[in-house]
């Protein structure tokens, strides 16, 4: 079985990648345009572990060049998964083309191919975001849908026009509303890492939004591919589902940072400040529905899943700096 990544040296992308090399015995083929919006170096750290395997083959590409994009599909591509977009809530305020261009230009180029060459199974990364600013928890896919930035807005989109375009297909589509997703190898603008990078630079201040009063549904990034890795295997009796994929375990923000503070001797200076524009106070989600699906019964403890990632950080700090 072929298999193409989008987004390959993303965080997401990345981590499944590796897990799917190890599990199985598919070829991989990795795309990322490997964009500046975050250290370039971390992306390319990624890589060099995926290229270990030989079953592994990566493709710098931008999914606005169609004609190398489409190039890719004529490879035999059985299954897509597609993590590529431009990241970051606050990031859409600053910089809102980088979200139409990628989120969506990118999206409808990928999604163009995969009905042209009637690839079996589409999963794609959508996001919480897609919510907004909700006061009725905990939320479930049925939930109305009001985003509050760009980056939601392009996600929300991007759901809407799969339930569209693949209708009547061979395509199967299931696409991932990601809650908070952290773990080993994660980005360094999220809150998890700035804390970590804030303890291991004296001179880095951790700003601390909302005065620390925003509730998070935080995921750990191996029960994500776990998740994913499973869906890969069963047989998807819909032509387009969409599954929350949390903990469904909202926790504070002042928690979080307590339980990564047991991992260390120092702490960071943290300086706490106002609401911030594009954010949401509280994320909740609801979890049913792909617990039902797949018979998954438990997910990793929030305690456990920071410490894992704090053992990592003090090994591969250097990678962040």
């Amino acid at each position: 079985m072929k298999i193409l990544i989008t987004g390959s040296a993303g965080f997401i992308g990345y981590n499944f990648s590796k897990f799917l090399l190890k599990k199985t015995r598919h070829k991989l083929i990795g795309l990322d345009n490997l964009n500046n919006y975050y250290p370039v170096k971390i992306k390319k750290k990624r890589l060099k572990v995926l290229k270990k395997y030989n079953n592994f083959k990566f493709l710098k590409l931008d999914l606005n060049d169609k004609n190398k994009l489409e190039k890719i599909f004529k490879l035999k591509i059985n299954i897509v998964y597609h993590f590529a977009a431009q990241a970051g809530v606050r990031y859409s305020l600053k910089k809102p083309r980088a979200y139409v261009e990628s989120n969506l230009n990118g999206f409808f180029n990928l999604i163009e191919n995969i009905k042209k060459y009637h690839i079996k199974k589409f999963f794609y990364a959508s996001s919480s975001s897609v919510y907004g600013n909700s006061s009725q928890f905990p939320l479930a896919e049925s939930s109305q849908t009001r985003p509050i930035n760009m980056y939601g807005l392009t996600k929300k989109n991007n759901e809407e026009m799969t339930d569209i375009f693949f209708k009547n297909t061979v395509t199967k589509c299931v696409g991932f509303r990601f809650f908070t997703v952290f773990g080993e190898w994660g980005r360094p603008d999220m809150l998890i890492y700035k804390y970590l990078e804030s303890i291991f630079n004296k001179k880095k201040i951790f700003y601390l939004n909302n005065y620390g009063n925003h509730i998070r549904d935080f995921t750990y990034i191996k029960d994500v591919c776990e998740i994913m890795y499973t869906l890969l295997k069963k047989k998807i009796d819909k032509s387009h589902q969409i599954f929350n994929i949390c903990a469904n375990s909202p926790i504070k923000i002042t928690s979080v940072l307590k339980f990564i503070d047991l991992n260390f001797i120092k702490k960071p200076k943290i300086i706490k400040r106002k609401f911030q524009l594009a954010d949401v106070k509280k994320t909740h989600g609801d979890n049913r529905k792909i617990k039902k699906y797949l018979n998954k019964k438990f997910y990793t403890d929030i305690r456990e899943a920071l410490k894992n990632t704090c053992s990592w950080y003090k090994i591969n700090w250097k990678i962040y700096h």
